[in-house]
């Protein structure tokens, strides 16, 4: 029997460091195709850290089986567990496929046990690393491409969120004619107008212009850029104000404390609401906003992009691979050339001066971004890749 027959139910493991309820970019992506998969039959297991003492070693949210391993030692963001090696060998032994993200300390490791005990590993590849120049991160950078390498050439199949960041990718460069772009599952309810008008009475400044960011106030995403464009915004609009929707004073990362001095200038126009974990608030946070805008110097695609569109808010996005091609499929935003908080500041006018030219029904944006079609893509490339069971 070939690779993928004869099975319909599929047992699928996901090694992945942070998981529920943990909510950043990468989580949030499995935990989509994670719950859909569940609910169309399949059995999917998460293999993770305990990264909070209060956290369950066993749980099971929405049907996803979750495993948790103590972290005894944390290095940046990433956490070493000495149980992994066995546990991963056990799951991976009792699953027909394994489904991991890129990049991890693990990756070489999972890599190397699934090729031992016959299993094939799915690649998705949720971004390179970029860290801040130094010898000692630029070692990081090397060994970590290193594993990942290690896994590429071993690997059933990779996936990209786009052809426009494969092509553009030091780690998928390499591998490029393996590479299958599938877009990130986009989903989110719909606004309660209620909720949005209550929510601009309460941010607004005099009417002033809402402006939205939804994400960690961290370098790559350039923060300090949006908060700059408020010089060329306030030419037009002194009374808008910025709302941040995300985690800000994050203890592995410098920016906060970096741009404090920032912060302080215009602090009487920004609100920091911190991390929203429920997808219907930040529905009525996406809606609440006039614009969305992703300053971000480095982005693998930006699916918050999505999630506005489909609120009916535009976006102003840096024109970097991946991310920009969210704006270039729909129209409903624009594009600006990155590192540049005057531009940033004259997009986000435009938008504000002309919103009706850049607004998009909800169901363009979900034929463009379909959620079904994502998850339908995955559940083909799982069953071309999982390994055989011996009948009953």
């Amino acid at each position: 029997m070939v690779h993928g027959e004869g099975f319909d139910r599929l047992r699928i493991l996901v090694p992945q460091l942070y998981y529920l309820p943990h909510r950043t970019g990468v989580p949030l992506h499995i935990q989509r195709v994670a719950e859909e998969l569940v609910r169309r039959g399949h059995s999917v297991t998460v293999l993770t850290a305990r990264y909070k003492p209060d956290l369950a070693p066993e749980d099971e949210i929405n049907g996803v089986r979750i495993v948790r391993l103590r972290a005894m030692l944390r290095m940046s963001r990433g956490m070493i567990m000495p149980a992994y090696p066995l546990a991963a060998a056990r799951l991976i032994q009792e699953h027909d496929v394994i489904w991991f993200g890129t990049p991890q300390l693990e990756t070489a490791l999972v890599a190397f046990l699934a090729e031992k005990l016959g299993k094939r590993v799915v690649v998705t590849h949720h971004g390179d690393l970029v860290l801040p120049r130094g010898m000692f991160n630029a070692a990081i950078t090397r060994i970590m491409y290193a594993l990942y390498y290690y896994m590429a050439r071993r690997a059933g199949a990779i996936t990209a969120y786009s052809d426009d960041y494969a092509d553009h990718s030091y780690y998928l460069m390499p591998f490029r004619d393996r590479v299958t772009a599938i877009y990130p599952p986009v989903t989110i309810p719909e606004p309660d107008p209620a909720r949005v008008a209550q929510l601009r009475a309460q941010w607004a400044l005099d009417g002033g212009p809402l402006i939205g960011y939804a994400g960690r106030f961290v370098e790559e995403k350039r923060p300090d850029l949006l908060i700059q464009a408020l010089e060329t915004i306030n030419e037009r609009y002194p009374k808008a104000r910025i709302v941040f929707a995300g985690e800000y004073d994050i203890k592995y990362e410098e920016t906060w404390q970096r741009h404090q001095a920032l912060v302080n200038r215009f602090r009487d126009q920004l609100l920091f609401l911190g991390l929203l974990t429920d997808m219907q608030a930040m529905a009525d946070f996406y809606a609440a906003c006039d614009v969305l805008v992703l300053p971000s110097g480095t982005e693998c695609f930006g699916l918050v992009q999505v999630e506005a569109m489909l609120c009916g808010t535009p976006v102003v996005m840096t024109n970097i691979p991946g991310a920009r091609i969210v704006v270039q499929a729909t129209g409903m935003g624009k594009i600006v050339p990155s590192g540049s908080a005057r531009l940033i500041g004259e997009a986000v006018l435009d938008v504000l001066n002309h919103r009706e030219a850049y607004q998009r029904p909800r169901q363009e944006i979900e034929r463009v971004f379909s959620f079904e079609d994502t998850v339908d893509r995955y559940e083909r490339c799982f069953r071309a890749n999982a390994a055989p069971r011996a009948r009953a």
